[in-house]
């Protein structure tokens, strides 16, 4: 479903209150009472699966899954499936600049991606009380997937040449994978690119920001936005770079303290974070997910782009129990503060 998507981040920053809009998609296996290699193989079941955490919750918008092997996958990376963890890939698929040159950009709606497209088509098609969000990885984190991640940290200074290469091809991948989710009706993508977010600040704004930058140019509209994604350890020191990309909104995860981003950040940008997904919503109880989101809004939510997230995507087998009290949560917040 078409929407001023511009509109909607500034009614966002407008709220008082606002929705919550953590990245929540791969916990719908237990509702459909699937394992994780099923959902990931079915189109059909990930848009049931949006669709039942959408009636399920009151959620600011509709995440897809967080997959970050697909886009691997589609250039011919080997991937590790699960019955109960994300898929992950493994090995090293380019380790030279004559095999960086060689290596072909895929079609979009290769090995899974056309899966993942219908999807959305479906479920844009079903969700439409709020917005539907694509998940995408971004260049930096995708080349890493296919030079290795370790390894191409040393590739930034011993074969730059060879990392820009991947990058490049990469960054042509995804804006053509960008622009089908936008066909199929999403009203715009997270990109997750959590590797760049190792980098120092100067070699992310070299092999990371400008890439980006080129989907955002290419993809971005009122009608179709871009959440930026990074949960690396070195992200306050990058916020420049950040803001250069140009996107509509950015969330960041619970290595940091989110609150030096708020202050880092112009009061007209949307900022979402960072309830530790694996160690509080996915281990926690409903005790710690209730404190663990309440110290995040209180001290957040005197500023007035924050909206409140989990730090990542929320893992599969996450109880629903935690999922719920979080969102039970902002609604006491909120609930209280309209009463003070």
């Amino acid at each position: 479903m078409k929407r001023n998507m511009k509109k909607w981040a500034e009614e966002m920053l407008k709220s008082k209150t606002k929705k919550a809009m953590p990245i929540l998609s791969f916990p719908c296996v237990s509702l459909l009472g699937i394992k994780v290699s099923e959902l990931i193989a079915d189109s059909e079941r990930q848009a049931e699966g949006m669709k039942l955490i959408a009636e399920k919750t009151d959620s600011a918008a509709s995440v897809s899954l967080m997959d970050l092997s697909v886009e691997a996958e589609c250039f011919g990376a080997d991937v590790r499936f699960s019955d109960s963890e994300v898929p992950t890939v493994v090995g090293r698929m380019i380790n030279d600049i004559d095999e960086a040159e060689a290596l072909e950009v895929p079609k979009v709606g290769s090995a899974r991606s056309g899966i993942y497209i219908e999807a959305i088509r479906r479920a844009s098609e079903m969700i439409t009380d709020r917005p539907v969000f694509a998940g995408m990885i971004g260049p930096f984190s995708l080349a890493a997937r296919l030079l290795d991640v370790s390894e191409i940290m040393m590739d930034c200074y011993d074969d730059p040449d060879m990392v820009h290469i991947v990058l490049e091809k990469s960054t042509d991948f995804l804006i053509e994978y960008a622009k089908a989710y936008k066909d199929a009706g999403a009203n715009g993508i997270v990109l997750a690119e959590p590797v760049s977010g190792l980098l120092s600040p100067s070699l992310e704004s070299e092999f990371s920001a400008p890439y980006v930058r080129k989907i955002v140019d290419a993809v971005q509209d009122d009608e179709f936005i871009l959440i930026y994604h990074n949960c690396g350890d070195n992200t306050v020191a990058m916020t420049d770079s950040f803001i250069s990309i140009g996107a509509a909104a950015y969330h960041f995860g619970n290595s940091i303290d989110i609150r030096d981003m708020l202050e880092k950040f112009p009061a007209d940008i949307l900022i979402m974070g960072n309830v530790d997904p694996a160690g509080v919503l996915r281990l926690g109880n409903p005790n710690t997910v209730r404190q663990a989101t309440l110290d995040v809004m209180n001290a957040c939510c005197s500023y007035s782009n924050f909206v409140i997230s989990s730090g990542c995507d929320i893992p599969p087998l996450t109880p629903w129990e935690n999922i719920n009290t979080f969102f039970e949560t902002v609604d006491e917040f909120y609930g209280n503060t309209k009463n003070l």
